[in-house]
């Protein structure tokens, strides 16, 4: 029973992380639109104000400033509606959820009186039978649910296939370091050998591709359309990650954070950058800031990627599991 209890806690865990990691999901991805929309108006209004100014400031002064006003209103207009629509989106995801979680503090409160009332009962034969039957239709009713709602680390190959991702312009090889699935079905694909991330369609052919410099190493899910690329090249000693923003088959290259080591890992959890340094395992914000160093071990390289220490921090930290 102690062991059905703490799965069933597990459970209702991943589900409040699934749930919280969603919503930062998306009220980044909101910021990112509105924040593109923003840019996009100002560099306009500039242009026209540019193109004026020598010949016609005076009588274009009226109308670029109404034009001002006019673009103003409608770009409050479009945050409102866009964080109202996205929202609603959100809601509509984390509601299976939150039915989940709940039955999840149900079933672990009913199991856990159950739990404590039967030590109570022993020596009255008819309350003891009675006490014991509910426990196993709880116990049996409880195994069944967490099989349905708790993933399990057990992975199935159910087949595989290759395909070549090299470009014509391309005269060596390719070596893929990372990979990225989106929610639409396309994958993006970081080839270090090339310096380029890119982009898959759904029958795995390179629709779009774009120069990334130095070279990719690992990459992660921030938004459903925008990914992180951990770069490194020990040249220069130039290390960092850049952001790309994929919009219908097309990338837009975002901000980029320059890090003082090496970028061989990444991952994203709940509005928060872990990076593998290859001897230590490094917490960012999305804005760069290190919040700490989680964990390091100089005694060999890439003691901070894939292995141990790495694995099981990052465990831990994602799913609150001791």
């Amino acid at each position: 029973m102690e062991n059905t209890l703490s799965l069933m806690k597990q459970c209702q865990t991943y589900q409040e992380d699934t749930m919280m990691s969603l919503k930062v999901s998306y009220k980044e991805h909101e910021r990112l639109i509105v924040d593109d929309l923003r840019v996009n108006i100002v560099s306009y209004l500039r242009e026209c104000e540019t193109s004026t100014v020598n010949t016609t400031h005076e009588h274009m002064q009226y109308p670029i400033s109404e034009m001002r006003e006019e673009i103003k209103y409608l770009l409050a207009d479009f945050e409102k509606s866009t964080i109202k629509e996205k929202k609603e989106e959100l809601n509509l995801k984390q509601a299976p959820l939150k039915v989940v979680r709940n039955s999840c503090i149900r079933l672990h409160y009913e199991l856990f009186h159950l739990h404590v009332a039967i030590p109570k009962v022993l020596g009255k034969p008819e309350l003891s039978f009675i006490a014991s039957k509910n426990c196993l239709e709880n116990i049996q009713q409880s195994d069944i649910f967490i099989k349905e709602n708790l993933p399990n680390d057990v992975f199935t190959v159910k087949g595989k296939s290759v395909h070549n991702v090299k470009m014509p312009s391309e005269s060596g090889t390719c070596q893929i370091t990372a990979v990225c699935a989106l929610p639409n079905g396309q994958v993006l694909v970081a080839d270090s050998k090339n310096n380029k991330v890119k982009l898959l369609n759904q029958q795995y052919q390179v629709v779009s591709h774009w120069d990334v410099t130095p070279s990719p190493e690992a990459m992660c899910l921030i938004t459903p359309s925008e990914v992180a690329v951990a770069v490194i090249k020990n040249a220069s000693n130039t290390h960092g990650v850049h952001f790309i923003t994929v919009i219908q088959s097309e990338h837009v290259l975002g901000r980029k954070l320059q890090l003082k080591h090496s970028c061989l890992g990444i991952a994203h959890h709940q509005g928060d950058l872990f990076i593998a340094s290859g001897t230590a395992l490094f917490k960012y914000t999305l804005n760069g800031k290190l919040v700490c160093k989680l964990y390091e071990n100089k005694s060999a390289y890439k003691t901070g990627k894939n292995h141990g220490g790495f694995i099981l921090i990052t465990f831990v930290l994602c799913t609150g599991v001791f």
